[in-house]
């Protein structure tokens, strides 16, 4: 058994990088210092370069140090504009994004790596050419001022092609800025970001799994009454779970771990976030010893909360967003039905990875004994999610109801249990029963049943 008495390393890290990742600021600072660094090393090998470049490009190399100075006055004075300019475009960006899809899909344009290094990259080339302008001595009248006469021709022309680089890196970014602005792109973004989710579904990473012969005994055990609560002590959305840490905190108090919240659900501070009891081998042996009174205390350490949900652990959120982008569509302020369709289709293809996907366990054990009780959504409650809200918004609009039974027929083919394909029949019915109910036309309402025939028929 491990030793280990805290957190592992690797919770801590990503815990810590996921706001980073997140940020405008992070990687332009760090593009910034970069900066000083590269400004510091051309100027130091124009001090002690014996490289004749005056002599083979004099166009090139041959400035001095007034039109060094002005050049790089002027390349900083540009990149600094061009900097506010893009800061201005990207905020405007934003505005559109939370104004036209949802507030939710912000967190894709501020983690977006091309828009942060652009961002740095401006700025960067500002703080380069003020650090080089720095170095720069000059004869004025004839005589020397202060040291020795220094022009760094080496960085200044480091600098123009940094510059040129500048124009090429604005194109871009306004290419960038309106290919990420399209629906389709934003889409794509969200549903790639939540299938890489599915593909290792929370809590598959947590131990293994308690066996099927001893499931009925693990879930009547935990039915019990003597749980101790384990009260959060901040507020917040729980953002992720220390999944070997929790499993090794289990071991080492053999006790049993419930986790009360499923990961993206709000906690509030006091409310009971863990469930604490002995172990199963403990309660079978009564007179072992007893673990010390406070070993609860410090639980709170093996999960992040924080502000906002993140898709880290969260199949769920990047549903949410999409179902976001659908409500907004389908809003009188927006009425864009087209954008509902597309949300929906996206909805149905990540319906369909979740229905060929085994759900892990939430009895999850150390191998030997019941160790962590996680809750976590199962297929229903996903499907629920993606076409409950969609389909109240939705009633009156054809287009939409028939666009979300073909998602269900899309989901519907891509499983053979019959539990699964009975909860994708009940929204079905439910989507056929509200067309039926407010469509004033009969020719709206007889090609939502002819959809919903053909599905019906393809999974006889």
């Amino acid at each position: 058994m491990s030793r280990f008495t805290g957190p592992s390393l690797t919770f801590y890290l990503r815990q810590a990088w996921q706001p980073l990742r997140e940020s405008l600021w992070f990687v332009p600072a760090l593009m910034v210092l970069a900066s000083f660094g590269l400004a510091y090393s051309v100027v130091q090998f124009d001090q002690a370069s014996s490289v004749q470049g005056l002599r083979r490009l004099p166009l090139l190399f041959g400035i001095d140090a007034g039109g060094a100075s002005g050049m790089l006055s002027a390349i900083a004075g540009s990149m600094l504009t061009v900097a506010a300019l893009t800061f201005s475009l990207l905020l405007a960006a934003l505005a559109q994004v939370s104004n036209q899809y949802s507030p939710r899909a912000l967190r894709n344009f501020m983690r977006d790596r091309v828009n942060q290094v652009v961002l740095g990259y401006f700025v960067s080339v500002f703080t380069y050419c003020l650090v080089v302008l720095g170095t720069i001595r000059s004869v004025v009248g004839g005589h020397q001022v202060g040291l020795p006469q220094f022009v760094p021709t080496t960085a200044v022309l480091v600098g123009l092609v940094l510059a040129l680089g500048g124009v090429g890196a604005l194109v871009y970014f306004v290419h960038h800025v309106a290919e990420a602005l399209q629906t389709g792109t934003l889409l794509r973004n969200i549903a790639l970001e939540t299938e890489a989710e599915i593909e290792v579904l929370f809590p598959d990473r947590i131990g293994q799994p308690v066996p099927e012969a001893e499931q009925a005994a693990a879930q009547a055990f935990v039915a019990r009454h003597g749980w101790h609560a384990v009260p959060s002590d901040t507020a917040g959305y729980l953002q992720r779970i220390d999944a070997d840490g929790l499993l090794r905190w289990a071991q080492r108090h053999r006790t049993v771990v419930r986790i009360n919240v499923p990961v993206g659900g709000f906690v509030g501070e006091g409310q009971p976030l863990f469930g604490v009891r002995a172990g199963m081998e403990r309660a079978a042996a009564p007179d072992a010893d007893e673990t010390p009174a406070d070993w609860p205390d410090d639980l709170m350490r093996y999960v992040g909360i924080g502000r906002h949900r993140n898709p880290a652990q969260d199949v769920a959120f990047g549903l949410q967003q999409l179902v976001d982008v659908a409500l907004k569509a389908l809003s009188p302020a927006v009425n864009d039905t087209t954008t509902a369709i597309m949300a929906i289709d996206y909805l149905g293809e990540l319906g369909g990875r979740l229905a060929r996907r085994d759900f892990p366990s939430p009895l999850r054990s150390d191998g030997q004994h019941l160790r962590v009780l996680v809750k976590v959504p199962d297929f229903d409650d996903y499907i629920r999610l993606a076409f409950d809200l969609i389909r109240a918004n939705a009633l009156n609009n054809p287009a939409v109801l028939r666009r979300m039974l073909c998602a269900l027929a899309l989901i519907g083919g891509q499983t053979t249990l019959p539990e699964r394909r009975h909860i994708l029949r009940e929204q079905a019915g439910l989507l056929l029963a509200g067309a039926v109910a407010t469509l004033p036309y009969a020719y709206e309402r007889q090609q939502v049943e002819a959809t919903h025939a053909e599905l019906s028929a393809a999974w006889q």
